[in-house]
Order: structure tokens, then sequence, then C-alpha cells
């Protein structure tokens, strides 16, 4: 038998998993079969990347050399299931850190401040990029506006998306380039900020902003590479070992399959196709089987009912308090929702519908009611967001048998907004875990990055306190919508593997599923909130190979081939 160090293991370059690796004196907790979480003190796999075995305190410890070859000591760190992000946009994870980040400016000063650093240190690009911008966050009390842009920019075209991704930014050189003027119409289920003589003043919310993206320069293969690779670096800093990606297209299906291919693909990633176009263009006559040692599948397509709460195009079912003219941007209404999800069902594609407003909720329920009696068996429909439920329909979610894929984060972000747009009298729907847990539902949480950071602690903080990095609001903001530590676990590890159609693959720690697991520094069944936070993963492993180590900056390592 061979003792490796740490040391050691990351020194270590072969394209393969360990071979059958014991790893001990660990702190373990899986989410069981039956739901609940179950304690152990050392992890068996093979040189697969399968675990053979979960060793109990007390139980028989392997034999060596005859059970294993190599054995690490965890040093008494907590093993947990690699965390599973249930909602992110791989690709835009990374092309974020590549363009303009706004993310935290705190006031339109300062934004325009770095707008204009960016510009000036990239003289050469032909359009500036970027995203982040929140005008909330800026208390500005309206939209920036493209003469706001204009005065750091020069005739540079310059598109800047706002955080939740719902909203973009121009300067009047892309206006011009775009041909947007006061003569063009808003398209179905979009909006562009108007002065009072109907010329733009420089934002599109939701199906408006493709008239400004339809001229941006689109990313060369090597730029999708690229991000990709800074994508799965900062997933695995995070501990995030598996994703579902909203809105797979084309271009980033073949960036997986490119880095499949040269054995760089180390996340898993369960793909939602950007539209029925896509899912066809990627999956032909039905989902794509598992790939590259179950690292890669189509799962399904990306829909959308409405848009986002923050720049109103959430759809609710009366008018928005502090915008009484609006009730939010539909997409769809339940006839065309529905001949959609027919279209993907039919080929037993999964359906994942974004869902934000209390009436976008709705209607997504009862168009799965609709299609329930045509379309039979696991079907696993999921209604992605689902951040405004009115109380009056949580038992229908729960008979609809929808999967919530929810984003705990977005609560603690959301929550002055969220007031303001709903009013006292709405509240009792927003962003509802418990009610819907109670009621039956399964929870799939993730962050929805990079609108928030992909970070499952400052998630499953959010999710047992309903507070924000700051405490507030003492007590949390609607408490009895908190779930309990394990239920947090659960909705990021095998809730939201179940929620990809992937429980038999990963998101347990269990014999025959794969040797996906962080070593980290905090119990999260146990911890504080604050704690949570300051989460330090020490090491991210995926199929019994290891991809970061904080103590060494080790970011990725050949996994194994098999």
């Amino acid at each position: 038998m061979k003792r490796l160090t740490l040391a050691a293991l990351l020194l270590a370059t072969a394209p393969s998993a360990y071979a059958d690796t014991l790893i001990d004196n660990v702190r373990g907790t899986t989410i069981g079969a039956d739901g609940k979480p179950e304690q152990f003190t050392g992890l068996l796999f093979d040189s697969t990347g399968i675990v053979t075995r979960v060793i109990h305190a007390g139980a028989k410890k392997p034999k060596p050399r005859k059970e294993y070859q190599y054995h690490i000591d965890g040093k008494g760190r907590v093993m947990l299931p690699g965390m599973i992000d249930a909602h992110v946009h791989v690709m835009d994870i990374g092309f974020a850190a590549l363009s303009l980040d706004l993310s935290d400016t705190t006031s339109l000063a300062d934004a325009l401040n770095r707008i204009a650093k960016f510009s000036a240190e990239h003289p050469d690009r032909p359009w500036i990029i970027g995203r982040g911008w929140n005008q909330e966050k800026w208390q500005l009390g309206r939209f920036p506006t493209a003469a706001e842009l204009d005065a750091v920019t020069g005739g540079r075209p310059v598109w800047l998306q706002r955080v939740d991704g719902h909203a973009g930014w121009a300067n009047s050189a892309a206006l011009k380039a775009a041909g947007v003027t006061a003569a063009t119409s808003d398209p179905a289920g979009g909006s562009i900020d108007r002065a009072p003589d109907g010329a733009p003043r420089g934002v599109l919310v939701d199906a408006a902003m493709e008239l400004i993206e339809a001229k941006v320069p689109a990313p060369r293969p090597e730029d999708r590479d690229l991000a990709f690779a800074n994508a799965q670096q900062i997933l695995f800093k995070r501990g995030v070992t598996a994703v579902a990606d909203m809105g797979t297209g084309i271009e980033d299906w073949q960036a997986y399959r490119r880095a499949g291919d040269a054995n760089k693909l180390y996340v898993r990633i369960m793909a939602y196709a950007r539209g029925p176009e896509q899912m066809v263009l990627i999956g032909g006559p039905g989902p794509s089987p598992w790939l590259y040692q179950d690292r890669l599948r189509l799962n399904g397509v990306k829909l959308y009912v409405d848009g986002a709460l923050g720049s109103r195009g959430a759809w609710l079912k009366a008018p928005y308090a502090d915008a009484p003219a609006t009730r939010g941007l539909p997409q769809l209404n339940q006839t065309q929702l529905g001949n959609l999800m027919s279209r993907a069902a039919m080929d037993n594609f999964q359906v994942a519908i974004h869902a934000i407003g209390d009436q976008a909720n709705a209607t997504v329920i009862g168009a799965i009611a609709d299609l329930s009696e045509t379309y039979k068996g696991d079907r696993r429909w999921r209604i992605e967001h689902a951040q405004i439920v009115d109380p009056k329909d949580i038992a229908r979610f729960a008979a609809s048998g929808a999967i919530a894929s929810m984003q705990p984060i977005h609560q603690t972000s959301d929550r002055v907004m969220a007031q303001a747009r709903l009013g006292p009298d709405r509240l009792a729907g927003a962003y509802p875990w418990k009610s819907l847990k109670a009621a039956g539902v399964r929870l799939a949480f993730g962050s929805d990055a990079p609108v928030e950071l992909a970070d499952p602690w400052a998630g499953l903080a959010a999710a047992v306190s309903r507070q924000g990095v700051d405490d507030q609001p003492p007590g949390g903001w609607q408490p009895q919508e908190r779930v309990t530590p394990a239920e947090a676990l659960a909705a990021y590890t095998a809730d939201a593997a179940y929620a990809g159609f992937a429980e038999r693959k990963f998101g347990r720690l269990a014999p025959g599923l794969r040797a996906d697991f962080v070593l980290v520094d905090t119990d999260p069944l146990t911890a504080n909130p604050a704690q949570l936070r300051a989460t330090k993963v020490v090491e991210t492993w995926i199929g019994g190979g290891m991809v970061w180590s904080a103590e060494k900056g080790l970011e990725t390592e050949t996994p194994s081939k098999r």
C-alpha cells in the first residue's frame, strides 16, 4: 500500500483517477436515499472514480492493498457531496470574468468611472461589453441613459446587461448600429425605455434586447473555450461540481464538446437548450446520452414566460405597486406555452420554464395540468425561479408535480426592491421555499450565476436565515419561509441531481455513484449563517480526481478517461 501525502497528490499528473483510494478521518455528511442526512467517517472509491463503500463510525475498516492502494488522511475536515448549482449560465460566468463587471458598483457615478477606465484600457475592442449594473442598488430611481454613457465612452458602441440579464443599457452608437429610433416599435415581450417624445433613452428590456444583441460581434470559438475554462475554475473554488446550464446554445455545446474531446471537461453539466430550435439543433430526436464519463448531457429545453422583477418584466396578477400602469411583460400565454412544452415533451425532452411573477407561475402550473393527461410518466417539469407564487396556487403547484428550481440568494439581494415592486399585500408569496416544501414540492437550489455569485455557501446561509450578509433584517425576512439546514443541503445536492435526472449518477455519496465531493472547514448542519458564508473550500474532487486545492492553488487535474 502507498500512503500519499497531499503534496504528492497535487503533483500527480496521470490522466486518470487515482487507483482504489481510501479517504478517512473525515466528518462526512451526505443525504441518504430517504432524504435524511447520514454521517460517515471515510470514503472508498475505485480507479474509475466510483464510490465503492461509505464507511460509518464503528464499521470494520477496509484492508490495505486488498481493498485500496492509496490512503489519504482527511485531517478531520468536513466531507460533503459536491455542491450542485441547479441554475447557472455557464458561459456567461466565464465571459463575465473576461468583460466589464459592474456588479459591485454602488452609484451611477461609480459605474461611469468604471466604464470610462475600462474603455481607456481596451482601445482595440470594437464594442465595450459588460454586465452587472443595478439601478436599484444605485438608488437612482430610474434607468440610466445613453447620454450618460456617451459622456464617458466616445463613439464606440457600448452594451451593458443589467445584473439579472433581463435589460441592457446602450449608448447612442449602439442604438444607431441597431437602428433603434423613436420609430422603432416595442417588440412583443419587450420594451424600450423612452423619453416623452418617444426617443429611446438607452435601456431595452427583455425581448427588446435582441435589437442590440443582434449587432454585437459574436465570440470566436477560442473566446468561448477561454470563457469555459474560466467558468470551471470559478465553480471549483466554490465547491461546485455539477450545474444545470440554463439556455445552452449550439456554440456553448460545441465548446463543451471541444473540452470533453480534449479531456478538459471537468464539471458535470446538465444542459437545457435555449428554446426549441436550439434543442433540436443540439439534441436532434431527443435528449443526448451522458457523455464524457457522465460529465455532459442535454436534458431538455429552457423556456421563458416572463422577465425579471427588477426591470418590471415579471408577470404579475395585479399591477406593480410602484408602477401601476404595468403588470409586467408576459413572453407567452398559456396556449403558446403549452404548444412549446408539447413540442419538447413529445420527444422526451425535459422542460424548464422561467417564471418569476405570480401570474407567470400560475400560467405554468395551468399548462402543466393541461399537458399531464397527454404526457404521462416521469416528466419532472421544472419551474425556474418561482419567486412570487400566489399562496392560493401553492397546492396547485404541488399537485402539478413540478420541481421548484429556486435561488435563495435572490431573496436577500432583492428584498428591498421586491417590497417596492409588490407592496405589503403580496409578500406572503415571495420566495416561498418552506411553503412549497411543506406542500410536497421538491426544491432544487442554485445561484443564477453570473446574476449572483456561484456560491452555494451564501445560498445555504440565505436559505436557513432569510438574512443578508449584514444579518438584516433581524429575525429574517418572512422568516416562516426559512428551510432547515438539512433541507437546504438536500436542495444543493441530492435534490438538485434529481431535478436533472442525475440521481443515479451523482448528488450523494453512496456505492455506485460518482466520487464527487468537497472537503470544507464548516459543517452546514450546525454552522450559523455567518460561518456558512465564510466557508473555506479546502479541496474539490470530481470522479475521484482533485480539481481544486486551496492549499496549492491547483485548479484542474485531468479526470479519469474511463
